[in-house]
């Protein structure tokens, strides 16, 4: 099995912390998600997660107006230089303070950086790697206070500062005859925003309660205004003319006990967008300051705001929410919608085919994602506690949940309800959850009663109480015949019950230690459970006997937390599995726990065979194995100290959550949460893996542009040069095997085009059937980036129909194959039936004329 695993695509988190920014196509926007970044393609309807990371959260994100280089700065300051278009990290650098905004000039030369109270130019790094591309160009000083906005003029000469100390100051980039930074002042709270008008005689500045100024530059003599950056002179004595920055108007928001949170000011349309610490968003067009849209879509402030190039998008995004909105103001609907658990993910599940994915969380919601394009396309809130469980049954129609408020929910994904609720006949807690292949039989167990029920999915009542176990029962697993059920118990026992049979024995696997998970082989022969010390056991079903065991806690230790007294080697926290999965041909197990890694075994040498690391995001604890005593005082944590003082406001720091409570908070509590994999499953295909999170939906793939080869299979006449030859002698069997052997795809590729039509059902018949999984997976890849359908789907029929009985006999190893192929195959359907029915018309018009006899 292929263990080229690489981290594909983030779900279930759209935004943290941060700004937004869209392309200059207007396209897409990104959304700084931790140390990540996030891409949606709004045209195309596609998320997508880029591989690199920051060291830790990304508080602001700047992309140069090419889209050609894009700057992402983290909480220490420290920025990464990507190349947007490869999405390759181009140079790390640290600006040596706390770094909070950043803005391309609008010529892509400079970048304005504010580093604290001070303003820093930088020329702008080229795309190629330099042993020290960041120069600095100036630097800037008169800020009493953190910068928080800056905006440059659309020649590149000028750009404005804005500060919490209630004043926005203008500087240029050169020393200009005439120009003198200037201070802009006159507001009550801190400024949100400057921005140059589309005219350049106007600067309009924003502050948090909501006034806005109207700055002018005119003559100071006469008042009369001009345009800023040509100063004159007097003709006769060719010295500079008096000028001057005057405040003209004041405008108000009147959001009464609200305050400013985020602003953005397009300057093509000259539209002013304002989020509001209530969750209100309003558009106002300027310089008349006419309201054009007022609208409450939060209960909660939002933190960042964008417009399109264009102007007829808005992004809006909410950090306690973890949600993002892109509008279209105009017609009034929404473009995009997306959020995510609002805390932990506990669950996830794969459908059958592996088109989607059930996720559920703490907050109570199940979400079901498409995972092709990283979008959530329904929620079901019905829940009233925390998930704990999820499954789809075989047809994919049907997801199935546990939750602690003591329900089973099924939910139909044809209608979008939830058409059945399974209850017991006590108030209990289910913390697991089984369904039989044919989706007839739905199994819970309980944490408090320490019983397992089971129920009939067509008539939704109770069949049978399982009862036995001594302790809460955590983990249930139905043999893939679906006759057979493995129950975990924390009373140091796996039973197996059979559920058509009550006459029959209760097997019992004792454990030395309380039991976290049980899952099945695929081939139904082996049990694999995983226990509280660490380690994984693996069990003959035939004879109850114990076969393997892998002492992993070592594997998947985490480091130390900031308020451990233990060091990491000696602490129990997080050394366990707690979610184990077979991969889909059962050669290796795949297991996660309280930790950051998952960690992949062969199941029949028990040896690790690689660790996976989650996230590498120091603004989570336990990330360091030991801790730096200078990071620690009598207080506590240094990091658990609002240092920038991000909570001043009362409404920052009032948390109104529990009953009672009227006044909040009187400082800002920052609690390092410890990186989590509370549920790992495999993909049907085995072509991916995910892990829920508290991140979100990490989702891990193997690389599909790289054919693999087998080098014992490699002789010296193999090569492209000799290939290209068979080929042009017409020897097609020959060259596509040579091809296969070779595993370079461009090779397989020009091949599999040249042979024709008519020989491809001969060819297949003489195949190897051991290059029938390699040939397979290429077509899978080629599949979905040309536009030969009926060629591709010739080659699969053909396959299938020659080699029926090779995959029957070798079921275990081709099954991850087909079931890609299937899902290619009907992924096509879907989209080319879609296309049919919303051309219909158009075709039946286009046979009607070619009937139609023409004159001559």
């Amino acid at each position: 099995m292929k263990l080229d695993f690489k981290f594909s695509n983030l779900c279930g988190s759209v935004y943290k912390k941060g700004n937004l920014v869209f392309t200059p196509d207007g396209n897409s926007v990104l959304s700084p998600v931790g140390n990540r970044v996030s891409l949606f393609d709004l045209v195309n309807n596609k998320a997508e997660t880029f591989p690199f990371e920051a060291r830790k959260n990304i508080v602001f994100l700047a992309l140069s107006p090419n889209a050609q280089l894009l700057l992402t700065i983290d909480e220490d300051g420290r920025a990464l230089l990507v190349n947007f278009k490869r999405r390759v990290v181009i140079h790390h650098f640290n600006f040596k303070g706390q770094a909070r905004v950043a803005e391309f000039s609008p010529d892509g030369s400079y970048i304005a950086v504010g580093v604290g109270k001070l303003a820093e130019l930088w020329k702008t790094p080229k795309t190629n790697r330099e042993f020290a591309p960041f120069v600095l160009h100036r630097k800037y000083a008169g800020h009493f206070d953190d910068i928080t906005h800056i905006s440059w003029s659309r020649d590149s000469k000028f750009f404005l500062t804005s500060s919490k100390d209630m004043s926005a100051k203008l500087f240029s980039t050169d020393p200009i005859e005439g120009f003198t930074p200037t201070t802009f002042t006159g507001h009550k709270q801190a400024i949100v925003g400057s921005w140059f008008g589309s005219d350049l005689k106007t600067i309009y500045t924003l502050s948090k309660d909501g006034a806005v100024a109207v700055r002018k530059f005119n003559i100071q003599s006469t008042g009369e205004e001009i345009e800023f950056g040509n100063f004159p002179k007097n003709p006769d004595t060719l010295e500079l003319i008096k000028t001057r920055w005057s405040t003209s108007n004041h405008h108000y928001f009147n959001q009464n006990g609200t305050k400013v949170k985020c602003a953005y000011f397009n300057h093509k349309t000259q539209l002013l967008l304002a989020g509001f610490s209530n969750g209100v968003f309003g558009l106002w067009q300027m310089p008349d300051f006419s309201e054009l849209q007022t609208l409450s879509i939060s209960q909660n402030k939002l933190t960042s705001a964008a417009i399109n190039f264009s102007g007829e998008w808005i992004a809006l995004a909410s950090s306690k929410l973890g949600q993002l909105l892109v509008w279209e103001w105009q017609s009034e609907s929404y473009v995009l919608k997306q959020q995510g658990h609002i805390y932990d993910m506990s669950c996830v599940s794969y459908s059958a085919d592996g088109h989607y994915l059930a996720t559920g969380g703490d907050d109570g919601k199940v979400k079901i994602w498409t995972a092709s394009n990283g979008f959530c396309f329904v929620t079901f809130s019905n829940h009233s506690a925390a998930i704990t469980a999820c499954q789809f049954t075989k047809k994919n129609q049907v997801v199935v949940t546990a939750s602690l408020d003591g329900t089973v929910r099924a939910f139909d994904l044809v209608r979008y309800r939830n058409f059945r609720t399974f209850l017991a006949p006590i108030p209990v807690q289910f913390s697991c959850l089984a369904v039989d292949p044919s989706g007839d039989i739905v199994v819970a167990g309980c944490q408090d009663s320490f019983d397992i029920y089971v129920w009939s999915m067509q008539t939704g009542k109770l069949l049978d109480v399982l009862s036995g176990h001594d302790g809460p029962v955590v983990s249930l697993d139905l043999r893939p015949d679906g006759i057979q059920l493995a129950s975990a118990s924390w009373d140091k026992s796996v039973r197996l019950w059979d559920l058509f049979d009550r006459s029959k024995n209760v097997e019992k696997l004792t454990h030395s230690y309380e039991v976290l998970a049980v899952t099945y082989k695929p081939d139904s022969k082996q049990l694999c459970t995983s226990t509280l010390d660490g380690q994984i056991h693996f069990w003959n079903i035939a004879n109850a006997s114990q076969v393997g065991s892998i002492e992993g806690r070592r594997d998947i230790a985490g480091g130390r937390r900031q308020e451990d007294v233990r060091t990491a080697e000696n602490s129990a926290f997080g050394k366990s599995f707690n979610s184990l999965c077979y991969s889909a041909d059962g050669s290796v197990v795949l297991g996660s726990g309280n930790s950051l890694y998952v960690c992949l075994y062969d199941v029949e040498t028990n040896v690790l065979l690689k660790k996976f690391k989650i996230s590498s995001n120091f603004s989570y604890d336990g990330m360091h194995e030991k801790l730096n005593s200078k990071f620690m005082t009598d207080a506590g944590p240094i990091q658990s100290f609002d240092s920038d003082n991000d909570a001043s406001d009362f409404e920052d720091r009032n948390d109104s959550s529990l009953p009672g409570v009227k006044t909040g908070d009187l400082s800002k509590r920052n609690k390092m949460q410890v990186i989590r994999a509370r549920g790992v499953r495999f993909n049907p295909s085995g072509q991916q893996f995910a892990a829920a999170t508290n991140l979100g939906l990490v989702i891990f793939s193997l690389d599909n542009n790289n054919m693999s080869f087998d080098p014992f299979d490699l002789e010296v006449d193999i090569n492209p040069e000799t290939i290209s030859e068979m080929v042009n002698n017409h020897e097609f069997l020959r060259a596509l095997v040579s091809s296969i052997k070779l595993g370079e795809r461009s090779t397989i590729n020009s091949v599999y085009q040249s042979i024709p039509t008519e020989e491809i059902q001969l060819i297949v018949k003489q195949i190897p059937p051991k290059y029938l999984i390699r040939l397979l997976e290429f077509i899978c890849v080629v599949f979905e980036r040309n536009n030969q359908v009926e060629l591709d789907l010739t080659w699969i029929s053909s396959i299938l129909i020659n080699h029926g009985k090779y995959f029957t006999t070798n079921s275990i190893n081709t099954r991850p194959i087909l079931r890609q192929v299937r899902k290619l195959v009907s992924q096509m359907r879907t989209s080319l039936g879609k296309l049919c029915d919303d051309n219909s018309y158009e075709i039946l018009r286009l046979l009607n004329s070619a009937s139609i006899p023409t004159l001559d």
